[in-house]
């Protein structure tokens, strides 16, 4: 079985459709949150994930936050301009499917989560001692998550060891060793200085992670923010991927 893992596509539709046809064939898709928030393509983002075979689709913590059950204080300012505009332009529908949206999955061999296991929606995993700590919160062999939009892979050998860290190489597929966390970046707005849309196939059979990257039309994406007013900053970073 052939599963798309995507994660953060960030309303960044120009994204989402480069990766949708990069992937070719699929069985299922598994989404780790946050379809929505800094880019010009909520809804169309929402519809286009929607339409993805044998869907399961995880909240992230912008969606929590377009749905304000995340206060906007939170965010720095630019997301929280983001956030305001993306809020006005959610349609009905577009709301009431995000409303829908678990915190977490369990199927018997992954975990789905945004954030991390121990705090689903906002826990950023990004080190080894933390990421060590989150293998206590869940029992499957492996957890897939996203938030950091930074593709990684912590590896847990032994139940008295630190988890090791591993960045996966573009195009590698290695063969999934039990337990692990896997990040497989971001669609709409990658921050490893690689702009370039990422993501990853799942394939249980073996199990083996496919990790890939495509390039898209930035500067399409950059045109359709600033004509919308959207922050500079957001703008700007795609093309460097930070």
């Amino acid at each position: 079985m052939r599963i798309l893992i995507i994660s953060d596509i960030h309303a960044n539709l120009t994204a989402l459709n480069a990766v949708l046809d990069h992937a070719g064939a699929i069985d299922a898709a598994w989404c780790l949150g946050d379809l929505v928030g800094y880019g010009p393509d909520p809804n169309e983002c929402i519809q286009r994930v929607r339409e993805l075979p044998d869907l399961i689709c995880i909240l992230g913590n912008h969606d929590a936050a377009a749905l304000e059950q995340i206060d906007s204080a939170t965010f720095n300012p630019e997301a929280r301009q983001a956030l305001h505009w993306t809020q006005h332009a959610l349609t009905e529908e577009s709301l009431a499917f995000l409303k829908r949206l678990p915190e977490r999955v369990d199927t018997p061999l992954v975990t789905l989560v945004h954030g991390s296991p121990r705090q689903p929606v906002w826990e950023y995993l990004l080190d080894t001692f933390n990421a060590t700590r989150c293998f206590e919160h869940f029992d499957t062999p492996y957890c897939f998550v996203g938030h950091t939009h930074l593709p990684i892979i912590f590896q847990m050998r032994s139940a008295n060891t630190l988890a090791q860290l591993q960045v996966p190489e573009v195009d590698s597929s290695p063969i999934l060793q039990p337990r692990a966390i896997i990040n497989p970046g971001s669609v709409g707005q990658p921050r490893d200085r690689d702009p370039r849309a990422a993501y990853a196939i799942f394939d249980t059979s073996a199990p083996r992670w496919e990790y890939r990257r495509v390039t898209y039309d930035i500067g399409a994406v950059q045109s359709r923010m600033l004509a919308l007013g959207l922050p500079d900053r957001h703008i700007q970073r795609l093309a460097a991927g930070w």
